[in-house]
C-alpha cells in the first residue's frame, strides 16, 4: 500500500516538473506551448457564468430561462466528503463535449476545451492520463469557487 501512494505521488510530482517545463502553469492560470494564455478563470466566464453565475452557485443571469436551475459549483467538494471532484468535474464536461452528458440541451458546447495542448492528469492512483490543458484550468478554477 505504501509503494502504490509513493509511486502515485512521484509519477504526480513528474507530471508537474513536466507541466512547468512545458510553460504550463496551473492550477486555473498558465501558457500552453503555444504561447497563448489558459485561464480557467476566462474558460469559466465565458463557459460557465452565464449560468452558474460568477461564483459558481446556480445563479447567473440565464438561469431564470432555464427549466431546471443549474448546479451549485461551489458545494462539489462538500458533497464529496471535503474533497473537491477534479477528475469527475472534467469528466463531465468532456461528457457534454462528446454528447454524453444528457443535460437536455442546456450545457454549452465544451468541444473548444479539448483542442490543443495537453497535461498529465493523475484520474486514478498511479494513472497519468494526458488531459487538454484547458479543460484542467477550468476545473481546478472550479475547485477555487468551493466554500470554506
Amino acid at each position: 500500500m505504501r509503494a502504490a501512494a509513493m509511486r502515485a505521488a512521484i509519477a504526480a510530482a513528474a507530471a508537474s516538473g513536466l507541466a512547468a517545463c512545458a510553460g504550463l502553469f496551473l492550477p486555473g492560470e498558465g501558457t500552453s506551448g503555444a504561447g497563448a494564455t489558459v485561464s480557467g478563470r476566462a474558460l469559466y466566464a465565458d463557459y460557465c457564468a452565464a449560468c452558474h453565475g460568477p461564483d459558481g452557485r446556480g445563479d447567473g443571469p440565464a438561469a431564470a430561462g432555464l427549466s431546471a436551475r443549474p448546479a451549485d459549483l461551489t458545494r462539489l467538494a462538500a458533497r464529496n466528503g471535503g474533497q473537491f471532484p477534479l477528475v469527475r468535474v472534467m469528466a463531465k464536461v468532456y461528457g457534454y463535449s462528446a454528447g454524453r452528458g444528457g443535460g437536455g440541451g442546456a450545457m454549452p458546447e465544451f468541444g473548444p476545451l479539448l483542442d490543443g495542448d495537453t497535461v498529465l492528469v493523475e484520474t486514478a492512483p498511479g494513472v497519468m492520463t494526458p488531459t487538454p490543458v484547458r479543460l484542467v484550468a477550468l476545473a481546478e478554477y472550479v475547485g477555487t469557487l468551493q466554500q470554506r
